[in-house]
């Protein structure tokens, strides 16, 4: 069901000849954002009407108006389930705790007496989020895209989700119940490339964004890599991952579940076991077996995506090279399943997020931790970090300097601009000053 590498015995290489060893998914967003581009011109040339007649060609269904009325939203809240109501509202309640604790606040810098450096921090004015709607409803999407923009106060905040003609062209229900329980009204029935199109050139009906952040199949991604530098994006997501570093500690019942908890997402999604413990490695392979048989989504996507070339155990010679193993992998999601859990985690470098021990798993980051769970794929954790209060705030530095200030750092100042060949920046200190450059004191 799932394929071994064994990277035991030879030193592990270094750098890329490591991840070039290691498991991947095939997510070739440059050909697919050839297939976009027409998609995301149609929408700026036509607006709405585009948007109308993509969502009767992708999802089967002809919509009266892209903006979802004031009325569903709280229709849907109100039929909503109570124990899905609660379960949404406490994943709120812990995703604000966290969030909120993230907001920066400004800091002034006193470089010299009477020069000053500020930095201040200023969200973004407004921002366009996206929910999937494909294979499986995602509320816990909306939570986790609204809250950080909320708590880093955003003034104006929009989601999309596609049409489901199941709902007469709305998007999800309990989509829409997330959206009303977070205070979100500004909702749109779009999805895919089309949606992000939508935020980032506006149309009659929706104002263009700023910044569109949330995770999406290849068709988001690939729209957002075709809108970088017209509109700021959170990352290009692509299918999900889980890799497990895990010694004979670990309980392979618990190991061979989580595998399954991601791979049920997608059939590119990606589950890796690192161990140096053959014995665990066969028990984990004993034990996903019954579990796969007894769950849901098995043939279109547990079973493909445990069978494919994103997912494997791989064999290490210790915790030691397995460490090395995953921060060449840079996991979505890494749970640390050894003795002295919490010590490991903390020499980790590359993950979007690190689940420590056997009651940290990655379903509770999924839904209910306070952590956010959107997350850098592929790789990108090396230099990119999950969605948060900051992915919303932008660092405006304000400087403050006297005469006084400014004279003692003057000749600094011209002389770097000589060497640069540029002397007009030293003539406008100059200017200042009578065309004499005060001496330095």
């Amino acid at each position: 069901m799932i394929s071994r590498i064994d990277l035991r015995g030879d030193a592990l290489p270094e750098g890329p000849a490591l991840r070039d060893l290691l498991p991947r998914a095939d997510f070739d967003v440059q050909a697919a954002l050839e297939k976009v581009r027409p998609i995301c011109e149609d929408v700026h040339h036509r607006g709405d009407a585009a948007l109308i007649d993509f969502a009767e060609r992708f999802d089967g269904v002809r919509l009266e108006s892209v903006r979802v009325p004031a009325q569903a939203l709280a229709d849907a809240l109100a039929g909503l389930d109570a124990e899905v109501r609660a379960a949404l509202e406490e994943s709120i309640r812990r995703a604000r705790l966290v969030h909120r604790a993230q907001r920066r606040t400004a800091h002034t810098t006193q470089v010299v007496p009477g020069g000053a450096v500020t930095e201040k921090w200023v969200p973004v004015e407004r921002v366009g989020l996206y929910a999937p709607g494909g294979r499986s409803v995602y509320p816990s999407s909306v939570i986790m895209n609204a809250v950080p923009a909320q708590e880093a106060g955003v003034e104006s905040i929009a989601l999309a989700s596609p049409p489901q003609a199941e709902f007469g062209g709305l998007p999800h229900p309990t989509i829409l119940a997330a959206c009303a329980l977070l205070g979100v009204d500004e909702v749109y029935a779009a999805g895919g490339a089309t949606a992000v199109a939508m935020f980032a050139y506006g149309t009659e009906s929706c104002p263009p964004a700023n910044m569109v952040t949330g995770p999406g199949n290849i068709w988001v991604a690939a729209a957002k890599r075709y809108f970088t530098g017209r509109i700021g994006i959170d990352t290009e997501a692509g299918p999900t991952e889980i890799a497990i570093l895990a010694d004979d500690t670990a309980d392979p019942a618990h190991v061979a579940a989580d595998l399954i908890s991601q791979a049920e997402h997608d059939p590119l999604a990606a589950a890796v076991l690192v161990t140096d413990s053959p014995d665990l490695a066969d028990a984990v392979e004993k034990e996903l077996e019954p579990q796969v048989a007894a769950t849901k989504h098995v043939e279109d996507r547990i079973r493909p995506a445990l069978a494919g070339r994103q997912s494997a155990i791989v064999l290490v010679d210790g915790v030691e090279e397995g460490l090395r193993v995953v921060d060449a992998y840079g996991a979505e999601h890494l749970e640390i399943q050894t003795s002295d859990a919490a010590a490991v985690a903390d020499r980790v470098r590359n993950a979007g997020a690190i689940f420590i021990g056997p009651w940290a798993p990655v379903s509770l980051g999924d839904y209910a931790a306070g952590s956010n769970h959107v997350l850098p794929t592929g790789g990108c954790a090396c230099h990119s970090s999950g969605l948060s209060v900051q992915s919303f705030l932008r660092g405006i530095h304000i400087v403050d300097y006297t005469k006084d200030a400014l004279a003692e750092v003057a000749h600094h100042v011209v002389t770097l601009a000589e060497a640069e060949d540029l002397p007009a920046h030293g003539a406008a200190v100059k200017a200042r000053f009578g065309w004499k450059v005060p001496e330095s004191k």
